[in-house]
């Protein structure tokens, strides 16, 4: 007698964890910044080809998109996103596959999230052609350049470019590595997931002089020292205890001599919220901040605020059954459904704003490198991170769980 695989037996034996890992390290030495992802995206659209994928390029410059028809494709139609650009650090794991360009590097694992769903798409498109994959819809896969530069970056660019015109979608799903939490868990949680992200340049204009003549000039860095101080007045007195905001100084900067009262003095601040309403409230007392205490101490003040990446608000609809699927894909022990919102900021955001979806965690585990050796723990866009490779399968099995449940539904 011949036992028949159960569903998930059978996904598990099509994955092939080996040619993601291939992937992953070839993409891994060759870092591409945003929006230069020329080799990766060449790459993936090779790929997607050969295994009878609909491909699509030049979507916002380097940006693919993948496209495989269930049955007559007349239903529903599901997207994945996975982001493809490196970041500007120097590599330091020391590993066999280390970046071998100068200055850049795979440092938040962008390499994975490529190698995932490049082996998800194999494992559907063989499901499709098997007629293991059953139901009418269409899949859309959306290969991201330049996640990582801000609110001018790759999924502003490719919606700018027609995405979801060009190609509708119901739903939408991204998943990120997330070193700390274990190999094989997921989480998730339904609204606010990730912060908003802005940028903001505050100048302080004063007039120059001696430094043992402080009263004939007009010092700038009065005002600024002020402002840093009374920046946690905001989050402290203004913003709702029950509601985050973080506000960061990045940078202060004033003069370069010892005995001389600067012309003017910068800061740059990195400003997150979770909440829309709270994000303008953070922009109005910043600026009532920063100019009063310029008026205060008689100087001038020039400021420039950048929105970046918005709220990151998962549906509530498709994140229960993104959840639903993880727990049957990996069991309920290691699905956290309520997991605690991150201040950090994702420009999947931009995605959900037109398309309902939901975006996920997946545990990267402890997967820090130093001089070739395993060293702990270590977060992302740290030079001695790297995606971990048992990760590889995890992502792939949850987004075929997904496709599979989408169109059976």
């Amino acid at each position: 007698m011949v036992s028949r695989m159960t569903t998930q037996e059978a996904v598990a034996h099509e994955i092939d964890a080996e040619q993601m890992k291939r992937w992953r390290h070839a993409i891994h030495r060759n870092p591409e910044l945003g929006f230069e992802e020329h080799a990766t995206s060449a790459l993936v659209a090779e790929q997607l080809r050969a295994w009878g994928y609909e491909v699509h390029t030049g979507i916002a410059v380097t940006g693919v998109v993948g496209v495989l028809r269930v049955g007559d494709g007349s239903g529903r139609t599901i997207g994945l996103r996975a982001d493809m650009d490196a970041i500007p650090v120097q590599e330091m794991t020391g590993l066999p596959w280390a970046s071998i360009v100068p200055g850049k590097m795979h440092g938040c694992g962008h390499d994975g999230h490529t190698a995932m769903l490049l082996g998800a798409a194999r494992a559907l498109a063989a499901r499709v052609k098997g007629g293991a994959l059953q139901g009418n819809g269409t899949l859309v896969l959306i290969f991201q350049p330049a996640e990582e530069l801000g609110g001018g970056g790759g999924a502003r660019r490719m919606i700018e470019d027609g995405l979801f015109e060009r190609f509708p979608c119901d739903a939408i799903f991204g998943m990120h590595n997330f070193p700390g939490i274990p190999v094989g868990q997921v989480h998730v949680r339904p609204g606010a997931f990730m912060a908003s992200s802005d940028k903001v340049l505050i100048r302080f204009i004063g007039r120059g002089g001696h430094g043992g003549m402080p009263h004939m000039a007009v010092d700038p860095t009065l005002p600024a020292a002020a402002t840093v101080l009374g920046l946690q007045s905001i989050v402290g007195r203004n913003v709702n205890p029950n509601l985050a905001a973080v506000i960061s100084v990045g940078r202060l900067q004033a003069g370069a001599a010892y005995n001389v009262i600067a012309e003017s003095a910068e800061l740059e601040l990195s400003v997150r919220t979770l909440d829309p309403e709270v994000r303008d409230l953070v922009e109005r007392r910043i600026r009532e901040l920063a100019e009063n205490q310029a008026r205060a101490y008689g100087c001038k003040t020039e400021i420039r605020y950048e929105r970046g990446y918005p709220v990151l608000v998962n549906a509530a609809q498709p994140t229960a059954f993104a959840v639903e699927v993880a727990r049957q894909t990996f069991g309920a022990e290691h699905v956290v459904a309520d997991a605690q919102p991150l201040t950090g900021s994702e420009d999947f955001a931009f995605l959900l704003e037109q398309v309902p979806g939901c975006y996920l965690l997946v545990g990267n585990g402890d997967n820090g490198h130093a001089e070739g050796r395993w060293s702990g723990e270590c977060m992302v866009h740290n030079p001695h991170y790297d995606f971990n490779d048992a990760c590889l399968a995890v992502g792939a099995r949850l987004w075929i769980g997904l496709v599979e449940r989408y169109f059976h539904n």
